[in-house]
């Protein structure tokens, strides 16, 4: 994020639009939507301006560009097809630190417009930076499409009542559960309906039966997937937007993490190999707590919490303590990740059966199943391997499998950050010394493997 989104109150304000053509007259107008108190500077304005003149609604300077017109103002828009004149009034507004924004020319502002949804007094704004508007245009008519012109009428009824909320609820996390609960119930579908009369009475009545007692925790158990945050399940997007805390792991990718309510409280219990934030025991003991507590925690964990993630851990000390908890499934890593590395776990010609293992046990050793691991038409994935990936190559070819067996490390699949190494089991160990690829990583070991170079179809563009 290179421009940090604000609402500025400008009901009233001196604002200042150099310009007097049509993209004046639609910043004009947006100003004029804002309430502001607004000067035109133009020699020439358009018909649209001039009626705005002519009824009151703005003044207007007729004369050339002067710095001297900025004086006072909160904010100022240069709208003019002349360059020269643009860079004159970005100079002039920097020059007393008035917030400045050059049509067009993204070097010259110091804020951006963004592309408006107007539900007033739910108001959205869509910015691309100054660098594609017309997909912001774009991406606004998307949401235009999915929200209805009632939900500024929802807000202005939840208006009226804060107030009275504010005095039954005392903290704030039992108001924001009241809402969401009133706000995912009846009153939405009144309003939109038509009967708004109704809905008022819907929220009263809700308001006066409330009870202001501590509510019951809950603990959601949510599969955050590999890496993608489009791989998320409708629910788990739902439980991670509501939560009041946020208890997740080191494989939790930046972008989902970004996805979780902004303002839950966030703490990281992340593990790294003999390095772990907290004890397995005191993660489990830590979600019983916080739930005790009254607060719905999230337990947000890398690719699914049932296939290696010690999900059904957690959940017996839940269940010790009686706290409601759900399970969310994610797409676990051995699936996304394959997937996007165009890897299939099996195929009619090369694997008729997958296993899946963890490459470390819980004293850290490598004592797997080797002759389970040596039958032949599978396809062998690893988890947390990467430490032990050398142990684990020597141990397959002294069992008998052959040393050119194909084998492929992904190292963060599904993201961005991708990276793909495949060789042999003789070969691989060295390739990734010289590669210095880091956890979170993925190893495939099968036939499968060769299908990479003809399947290969996500290609990361870093």
């Amino acid at each position: 994020m290179q421009a940090l989104p604000i609402f500025m109150n400008i009901v009233n304000q001196h604002c200042v639009v150099i310009g007097g053509g049509d993209v004046a007259t639609r910043k004009v107008m947006m100003l004029l939507k804002a309430q502001a108190a607004i000067t035109l500077v133009s020699p020439e304005v358009c018909h649209e301006l001039q009626a705005m003149i002519d009824a009151d609604k703005i003044k207007h300077l007729n004369t050339i560009f002067a710095a001297d017109q900025l004086a006072g103002a909160r904010l100022v828009i240069a709208a003019t097809d002349d360059e020269a004149v643009n860079e004159a009034v970005s100079m002039a507004a920097q020059a007393t630190n008035i917030p400045v924004n050059v049509v067009d020319a993204p070097a010259l502002c110091t804020f951006t417009m963004g592309s408006i949804i107007d539900r007033s007094p739910i108001v959205i704004a869509v910015s691309s930076e100054g660098n594609a508007p017309v997909l912001a245009r774009y991406v606004r008519a998307k949401i235009e499409t999915m929200l209805p012109a009632a939900y500024g009428r929802i807000a202005e009824i939840a208006g009226e009542f804060r107030e009275q909320v504010k005095a039954k609820f005392t903290t704030t996390q039992a108001r924001r559960i009241f809402w969401e609960g009133i706000l995912q119930g009846p009153l939405v579908e009144r309003v939109l309906s038509g009967q708004e009369q109704a809905a008022r009475e819907f929220l009263q009545e809700s308001l006066t039966k409330a009870d202001n007692t501590v509510q019951q925790g809950e603990v959601y158990l949510v599969g955050g997937g590999p890496g993608d945050p489009d791989l998320l399940t409708f629910r788990a997007l739902r439980l991670m937007q509501q939560c009041d805390v946020c208890v997740y792991d080191k494989l939790v990718s930046p972008e989902v993490m970004e996805l979780v309510r902004r303002d839950a409280e966030l703490i990281y219990v992340g593990k790294a190999r003999d390095q772990h934030t907290l004890p397995q025991e005191e993660i489990n003991q830590l979600l019983a707590r916080l739930a005790l507590e009254g607060k719905r925690v999230l337990r947000l964990k890398g690719g699914d919490p049932f296939i290696f993630g010690r999900g059904g851990e957690e959940i017996e000390t839940l269940m010790q303590h009686n706290v409601p908890f759900q399970v969310v499934p994610g797409i676990t890593a051995a699936s996304g990740v394959s997937s996007y590395a165009g890897i299939p776990l099996t195929h009619r010609d090369y694997a008729q059966a997958c296993l899946f293992m963890t490459g470390h046990l819980k004293d850290g050793s490598l004592d797997l199943d080797w002759e389970a691991m040596m039958r032949p038409n599978q396809t062998l994935v690893i988890y947390m391997g990467l430490i032990g990936l050398e142990g684990i190559c020597q141990h397959l070819i002294k069992k008998g499998m052959a040393a050119s067996m194909p084998i492929a490390i992904v190292q963060q699949g599904t993201t961005q950050r991708q990276r793909v190494l495949t060789g042999t089991l003789l070969d691989m160990p060295e390739k990734v010394k010289l590669a210095q690829l880091k956890a979170p990583c993925l190893t495939i070991i099968g036939e499968v493997v060769l299908l990479r170079e003809k399947l290969n179809w996500f290609n990361p563009t870093t």
